[in-house]
């Protein structure tokens, strides 16, 4: 029986030991499973980037994630380590080992469960560091001195933007490292009061607090630089000063310094009342140091309510001076260009004439309604859609002319269910092809645009020699090229044209790249299909942002990229990157925290390569170099001609710089103060609703300069009323690309704005009465954008109304141009009519000039019969005929209104139908 018992105990130990073998296996499996998914997440990522030349970017990043990781780890891991261990030591020496539970007591045990909670909090350390951390300390390593200093600390601003940060996250990170150790250790020595009992536990709670207390000292010490940072000057309430004001100076910089000493003398109080063994006197240095804090935000509160606020202009003036310019230059307004604008009524035919150039490219055509027309009328199969139109300039038959254009993408959403298979999907469909494009001016006689470039493939006046877009802004998946599967090009009457795909921009497939990418897509059908060749390559991340995203996601990306034809034909997008920064001294944020903004970059991406350069556009600026210090390899310098060409200056940052303007444009600081002049953005009606006005490109010549060029422009309307005050423009091209300028209106002269010409609109009887004709008669009137076009010394509206009917495939149509110029308003079919009709109105004298011309004319022609006293007749018999037809469309508008009051809808819907088959006859 013994040696049974014996055999068996022994069993159990083989087992025992079998199955830790096996644990640590599984393990082991699962920790390679994880490094192996992360590692091949790298490969991937190393493979892609290197792909596009950037793989030092990634490297880089990678590098100093790397490492910051490893100091994040060993410092949360070394740390959590050292204090249970302490804390353990602290349990054996206080207890007998009976007393304490044997995970304590067993040596290799606890010191197992130590170094596996160690890491775990390590590993937890090491993703806040790397994570929160990579970006600040590379720009504190790499950055560039702005060469301006603050006025106050003397400290260079770039200290502000990258020094402060970094010291800051450094603090913090260690603060809650801290706070995390005093938690633990007080709930540890809670147990049976062993902070009271037991020297060891009194000498780590002493350390952990002393580790505290230096690390609040440090932050009190910092915080007088943050003052320049913000509004706020304490818990409830902000200055009109954004950056230090009056109560920061004289009491929150002080009390910082106050309260950096309170934390040391509360630290060593601490420390020695612990050692001493006088835990009750503990709560006193705790106590006072909470005093100071409390005391501290009272004063600022009293300050700021019974000092500042009664006297606040001319306590504050100093500091609103430092706010005023500091902000212009965080925003690039102080190179503002001022002018006087004399808004004159002096439009004539001789301006026009002069202004030839401006008033042929002024917009007909808005970019919502034109979306749907080029949807409708563009994409001719259901796998094609246009996500935008947008709008540029380009030399077409000699002449600079203003255009709009969208690129035709490829969306296989609305393809039949059994069309969309994986050879479909990954293989055959993988580009969109070519572009529409057409005139801002002119519109077909049905009011549809005329288009400059259109149909498949494309044709026009522009040369498209590359239209296939493998990279464009739809949403698309990664396909695989040159397999074994044509890949479908264009349609082509009742055939398709394939194509294959003429680049080395993708991945190639050949060798352990199949496995790994198959891998990543979770697509075994890519690793074991035949279709897939060596000479196959995986074009991967295809939608143009998440691309750019990709490859430097510190910049921020405006949201609107814009196609353009390239001299040689080729389609690329062009994207404006941002440079944005939270810590501008004494600079009002515009969002959130963000006090700076830059576009100091312009990101090009292929539409058919893929391939992606970030040009420098802004050179001495500090961040960008900062960044250039960073990523040698990120930036090129100089972009080609025909690229730069097409540069747009950005409406996303133009709003911005015209919002923030519109408050610091007042370099009076007690009229900034007031906010006397403040200019606030305008509002019209557009597709029927008011709404505020957005920036708009327009092709002008300006008052200075002798040729036309394209102009971001948007007018300004002082505070709570619609006239126009002044207006602010931005120039596109060439040499003067991005310089600045604001027209201002003398005050003493009434200059309608936009609100004030929409509502002119509506009262105008002849027009509300048509616009309601059109708009009960089963048909939508959709106002278009209303722009306002500076021509020399005075301004002009122009404003599309567009006919949409309730069909579900209807077409918006131009049927009508509004045009306003001083007191006079007037609709005509076409911007021709429209603008001889106004100067016909505000020069009478004119029309009879140009009668006169034509009655010569028909004189010098006439033989003396008959016929030529018949044709004189003519006009004056239109004139009649036009009068009595509006008088005919008047009553029956009356007689159909009358019908619906009465509640006669059959009588109603037959008057409607009578009007719309005379409005038709006129068509």
């Amino acid at each position: 029986m013994d040696t049974k018992g014996s055999f068996s105990e022994e069993q159990k130990e083989k087992w025992k030991k079998r199955l830790n073998w096996i644990g640590y296996i599984l393990v082991g499996i699962i920790l390679i499973i994880i490094v192996g998914l992360i590692a091949n997440q790298w490969i991937i990522d190393y493979i892609w980037m290197g792909s596009l030349g950037f793989e030092n970017v990634f490297t880089t990043i990678l590098g100093s994630k790397v490492l910051l990781g490893i100091v994040g780890f060993l410092l949360f891991a070394g740390g959590t380590f050292f204090t249970l261990f302490w804390i353990r030591r602290s349990y054996i020496n206080q207890f007998d080992s009976s007393q304490l539970s044997q995970v304590i007591v067993d040596r290799k045990m606890s010191l197992l469960i130590v170094v596996g909670i160690s890491i775990l909090i390590g590993l937890f350390g090491s993703s806040i560091t790397q994570g929160f951390g990579w970006e600040r300390t590379l720009k504190y390593l790499e950055h560039v001195s702005f060469g301006q200093t603050d006025p106050y600390f003397n400290l260079d601003i770039s200290f502000y933007m990258f020094v402060l940060p970094f010291l800051r996250f450094v603090v913090f990170l260690l603060l809650g490292l801290g706070i995390f150790f005093l938690v633990a250790e007080v709930g540890a020595y809670s147990v049976y009061n062993m902070y009271r009992l037991n020297r060891s536990a009194q000498l780590q709670l002493g350390v952990t607090l002393g580790f505290i207390g230096l690390l609040l000292a440090a932050i009190h010490l910092l915080a007088p630089y943050g003052t320049l940072l913000t509004n706020q000057v304490n818990l409830f309430q902000e200055s009109v000063v954004y950056g230090l004001s009056y109560t920061d100076d004289i009491i929150n910089i002080p009390k910082s310094y106050v309260l950096a000493a309170a934390a040391v003398i509360a630290t060593v109080w601490m420390i020695t009342a612990l050692v001493r063994g006088k835990l009750s006197s503990i709560v006193v240095p705790i106590v006072a140091y909470i005093g100071l804090v409390i005391a501290g935000q009272l004063t600022s509160v009293v300050v700021q309510n019974f000092i500042v606020s009664p006297s606040e202009f001319s306590k504050e003036s100093p500091y609103l001076e430092h706010n005023l310019s500091f902000t212009r230059a965080a925003y690039d307004l102080d190179e503002m260009n001022e002018k006087q604008h004399p808004a004159n009524e002096s439009l004539s035919e001789a301006m026009i004439e002069r202004n030839k150039n401006t008033v042929d490219n002024v917009r007909m055509n808005d970019s919502r309604p034109l979306l749907d027309v080029y949807n409708q009328k563009q994409t001719f199969r259901t796998y094609y859609e246009y996500n935008d139109v947008d709008i540029d300039r380009y030399m077409i038959d000699g002449e600079y002319q203003q255009v709009f254009l969208g690129a035709r993408e490829l969306n296989t959403d609305d393809l039949p269910s059994q069309a969309k298979t994986w050879v479909n999907q990954n293989l055959r469909y993988t580009h969109g092809y070519g572009i529409a494009m057409s005139h801002v001016n002119k519109v077909t006689q049905q009011g549809q645009p005329e288009f400059i470039v259109n149909n498949l493939p494309p044709k026009g006046e522009l040369d498209v020699s590359r239209p296939q877009i493998y990279f464009g802004e739809e949403p698309y998946q990664n396909v695989i090229v040159n397999s074994g599967v044509d890949e479908f090009d264009y349609p082509s009457g009742s055939e398709n044209v394939d194509t294959r795909f003429d680049a080395d921009s993708g991945i190639p497939l050949g060798g352990i790249n199949r496995f790994l990418f198959a891998l990543n897509e979770g697509s075994f059908r890519m690793f074991v299909s035949d279709q897939v060749t060596k000479d196959s390559q995986l074009l991967d991340t295809r939608n143009i942002m998440e691309r750019v995203n990709r490859i430097a996601p510190f910049f921020n990306y405006d949201e609107d990229p814009y196609i353009v034809v390239r001299d040689d034909g080729s389609l690329v997008w062009i994207i404006d990157a941002y440079l944005t920064a939270e810590r501008y001294p004494y600079s009002e944020s515009y969002q959130g925290n963000v006090n700076y903004i830059r576009n100091s970059v312009k990101v090009v991406v292929d539409a058919y390569t893929g391939e992606v350069n970030f040009y420098v556009t802004e050179p001495d600026n500090p961040l960008l170099q900062t960044y250039e210090n960073m990523f040698p390899e990120l930036f090129t310098s100089e972009a080609p001609e025909d690229i730069k060409a097409h540069f747009r200056y950005p409406e996303n940052l133009f709003s911005i710089q015209a919002s923030m303007y519109g408050t610091y444009h007042m370099t009076n600081l007690e009229v900034f103060y007031n906010r006397e002049d403040f200019w606030q953005f305008p509002t019209e009606k557009y597709f029927n609703e008011d709404t505020e006005m957005e920036p708009y490109y327009i092709t002008m010549k300006l008052p200075d300069q002798n040729e036309e060029e394209f102009i971001l422009m948007l007018p300004y309307t002082p505070k709570n009323r619609q006239n126009m005050i002044s207006w602010i423009g931005v120039r596109n091209d060439g040499e003067h690309y991005g310089e600045m300028f604001v027209y201002r209106f003398p005050k003493q002269k009434n200059v309608y704005g936009p609100q004030q010409i929409e509502n002119r609109i509506n009262q105008d009887s002849d027009i509300s009465q048509q616009l309601n004709l059109w708009s009960q008669g089963g048909s939508q009137v959709i106002r278009g954008n209303l722009l306002a076009l500076p021509i020399e010394d005075t301004i002009l509206y122009v404003e599309p109304i567009y006919i949409e009917s309730s069909n579900a495939t209807s077409l918006p149509e131009v049927k009508r141009i509004v045009m306003a110029y001083g007191d006079n308003i007037v609709m005509e079919r076409t911007f021709d009519e429209a603008l001889d009709e106004m100067l016909n109105k505000i020069n009478p004298d004119r029309q009879n000039e140009d009668q006169a011309e034509e009655d010569d004319a028909a004189e010098e022609e006439d033989d003396g019969t008959e016929e030529s006293d018949e044709n004189a007749d003519e006009p004056s018999q239109e004139i009649n005929e036009a009068e009595e037809k509006l008088r005919q469309f008047g009553d029956l508008f009356n007689a159909y209104q009358k019908a619906m009051s009465e509640g006669n809808w059959e009588e109603a819907g037959r008057i409607m139908t009578e009007i719309e088959n005379q409005l038709a006859e006129q068509e």
